[in-house]
């Protein structure tokens, strides 16, 4: 029987687009269809670059373009900009079920529905972008995702706090603010799409915390201590900025006790030690 990991891998290394896709959906259907084993006498590989095309072209953050959704080309902006943190959150699930062996079948299970649901997020994006008369690669977009795969490689507990639990986590307080600025500029469509992926993403931070709750528990650690320990290490000096959906958050596993610290954080006050 084939390996998930060997189809996780070649998820994670096509470079076009529609192909990565198409793996993606491939492996997706045979691991559900239990043709996939958890296997694999290869351990992964170190982590490096994924799969991705040409274009975009890849540039620090401030100098990605500005998304105003109340012209043409910032709305084509906007969108492509979450077009590409949904590719980036393909590779990003491929590896967190490509590199970290030995956990329970149900993590597998999670993360191949999450990369799942982020190939369908990312097509949803990418034709709401060519309806608009754009495709993905016609803007420059940003690395970061991937950046913090790169730090947590050698950590599931490190990856669970900070990919799902922090940057996708962000999601949660930024998008209904992105949704309203969409309704003002008339634009219901791409509200429509965003309401759908916002639903899922609920559920992506939770995946995290169910994850990292398991793995603090296998080793006796404290997950809220634990939580503010790792972000601390991997994104220190990391800003929070607007209110945090603290409904959604919750819903996704957040305790009171760290929404309380993640405030006291984005307001200069937050420390390790406590909340």
């Amino acid at each position: 029987m084939e390996s998930i990991f060997a189809h996780a891998k070649a998820c994670i290394e096509a470079r076009d687009p529609d192909q990565k896709m198409a793996l993606s959906r491939a492996a997706v259907r045979a691991w559900n269809d239990g043709r996939l084993s958890l296997e694999d006498a290869c351990p992964p590989e170190p982590i490096g670059d994924p799969g991705r095309p040409d274009r975009p072209v890849l540039v620090a953050p401030r100098d990605v373009p500005r998304r105003s959704p109340h012209t043409p080309g910032g709305r084509a902006a906007l969108i492509h900009a979450l077009t590409h943190i949904e590719f980036n959150a393909v590779n990003l699930h491929w590896d967190a079920v490509y590199r970290f062996r030995g956990m329970p079948r149900a993590y597998y299970d999670d993360w191949i529905r999450v990369a799942d649901d982020e190939v369908r997020h990312f097509e949803l994006l990418r034709d709401r972008l060519r309806e608009l008369g754009h495709d993905y690669g016609d803007f420059a977009a940003h690395n970061g995702l991937w950046e913090m795969a790169l730090k947590t490689a050698h950590d599931p507990m490190a990856r669970m706090a900070t990919v799902p639990r922090a940057l996708e986590a962000r999601a949660l307080d930024a998008v209904p603010t992105i949704l309203e600025r969409l309704r003002s500029a008339g634009d219901t469509r791409t509200v429509e799409l965003l309401e759908v992926i916002l639903r899922d993403e609920e559920e992506h931070v939770a995946a995290g915390s169910r994850w990292l709750h398991y793995l603090c528990e296998q080793q006796g650690l404290d997950m809220e201590q634990t939580y503010r320990r790792l972000l601390e290490r991997y994104m220190p000096g990391s800003a929070l900025r607007g209110p945090l959906q603290r409904a959604a958050r919750l819903r996704a596993g957040f305790s009171e006790a760290e929404l309380r610290w993640l405030e006291r954080l984005r307001d200069g006050g937050g420390s390790v030690d406590g909340c």
